[in-house]
């Protein structure tokens, strides 16, 4: 293996790394093993021997579906050893019953081991065929202008590392040149030749006939690529626009001013704040069928309209976008004295406090346990005010139906204690000086560093 790497490679490498390396220095690489990932490793690990300021490391994902896998992830373990890059081997199990197909499955699979790794950026190995590629069988099942722009050179995604792309404008032939002139080797995935996946009919079958008669294709539709996204970004300039005119003073989108939107205007700002939730684009019968229903909701109803991965909801003249979520516990939680406890996706933490929150000694009375809703609760978080009815505060602080039935409730036997959002009853109520305990419902995204605490024992 050569110890010089391909001038021009290099500098493009360089010219798309440096300016982003200010903002983190941490680049992991996607590693398949195949040609593309190991000549971005190869070129990314020459340049950080040449004194690219870069800290590199690579993430293999094993996927079992291949007869071959353990191979794969060995000559990754192999490549990496000989370039000195540290390697993750991530194995993962692929449902096959998911309904989107194998490949869209493995994919997400993907997706989620790389928002995991410790760094900056992930760097995948795409190039301008495969931009190309993208562009074409997007466009063949009825793409928008955001999907017809393809692959973005950087991503910013919901969770984990920037998904960057150094080689998305360079063409295949120009890597494989590199990797015959350093003599590197890499293995090829049978599956990438099974031309009933249609991605790989569109490569070895169609891409090929059209280049016979439009030798430019490739580069073509990668620069048409370039025009979808210019044009992605003026509709998304134009959805903010709609968006700081229609929003209420709660920020969320108001019914009656939206519904006062031309369709096109209307269809945009829904795609815009489906996209910006980390939603799928919806097809666009789906968004027909939204402004429908829309345009019939009146302020004081409610409506959901479902989406291949989330929700579209009304509440009081409001709209919401609510992602697909895991379910909370059906039944009641007990809890011992743990740190954090699963609620759903989300943990609820408990910290040490003096003179604030629950009273720990009023918690040592009775089993302490965390559960939904079941009717009939009544709570007192201010003391100047009555002990009233659940339902009727959670209604008077607006929170929407769907909320409600998902609110944790820590319960000490058969008395609410606390509730989500809504705070601690004054009889549970921490007295000053006291060891209390401060419940809170963390997002995915906020958990905190966890202390162990115990419950206080009853005397004897």
């Amino acid at each position: 293996m050569s110890g010089t790497a391909d001038p021009a490679l290099a500098t493009i490498l360089q010219r798309f790394l440096e300016p982003r390396l200010a903002r983190g220095r941490r680049v992991c690489v996607g590693l398949s093993g195949g040609l593309d990932s190991v000549v971005l490793l190869h070129g990314l690990s020459r340049l950080c021997a040449s004194g690219l300021a870069c800290e590199l490391s690579a993430v293999h994902v094993h996927h079992g579906l291949s007869p071959h896998a353990d191979a794969w992830a060995d000559f990754c373990r192999q490549l990496c050893e000989r370039l000195e890059v540290a390697l993750a081997v991530e194995r993962v199990e692929v449902p096959r019953a998911t309904g989107d197909g194998l490949e869209a499955a493995a994919r997400r699979q993907r997706l989620a081991v790389f928002a995991r790794c410790p760094a900056d950026w992930l760097a995948l190995a795409h190039h301008r065929d495969d931009q190309a590629e993208t562009v074409l069988f997007r466009l063949v099942r009825g793409a928008g202008v955001r999907g017809a722009a393809g692959m973005s050179g950087e991503r910013v995604p919901a969770s984990g590392p920037r998904i960057i792309r150094p080689l998305l404008g360079v063409p295949r032939a120009t890597i494989a040149a590199h990797a015959a002139e350093q003599a590197l080797s890499w293995i090829d995935d049978e599956s990438n030749a099974d031309r009933r996946h249609r991605r790989n009919h569109l490569r070895h079958a169609v891409l090929p006939c059209i280049a016979q008669q439009f030798p430019a294709a490739a580069q073509s539709l990668a620069r048409a690529a370039g025009h979808f996204a210019e044009a992605a970004q003026l509709l998304d300039e134009l959805a903010a626009i709609d968006r700081s005119l229609v929003a209420g003073a709660a920020g969320r989108i108001d019914l009656q001013r939206f519904n006062r939107l031309s369709a096109a205007r209307a269809r945009n700002l829904l795609r815009h704040e489906l996209h910006g939730a980390g939603l799928r684009a919806p097809e666009t019968r789906w968004l027909d069928e939204a402004l429908r229903q829309l345009a019939s909701v009146g302020a004081a109803s409610a409506t959901c309209i479902g989406t291949v991965d989330g929700e579209l909801r009304v509440y009081r003249g409001e709209l919401y976008v609510i992602r697909q979520r895991a379910s909370v516990p059906a039944v009641p939680l007990a809890w011992r004295g743990e740190p954090e406890l699963a609620w759903g996706a989300d943990r609820l933490s408990f910290a040490a406090t003096v003179g604030a929150g629950i009273s720990r000694r009023l918690l040592a009375g009775d089993a302490v346990c965390v559960r939904t809703r079941m009717g009939g609760e009544a709570l007192q978080p201010d003391p100047r005010r009555p002990r009233r009815a659940l339902r009727k505060l959670l209604q008077e602080t607006g929170v929407p139906p769907w909320e409600r039935e998902r609110l944790p409730l820590l319960c000490c036997g058969e008395r609410v204690a606390w509730v989500g959002g809504l705070g601690v009853d004054v009889a549970f109520a921490c007295a000053p000086g006291e060891g209390g305990i401060a419940v809170t419902l963390q997002r995915r995204a906020e958990r905190p560093p966890a202390v162990a605490l115990a419950l206080p024992q009853e005397p004897g």
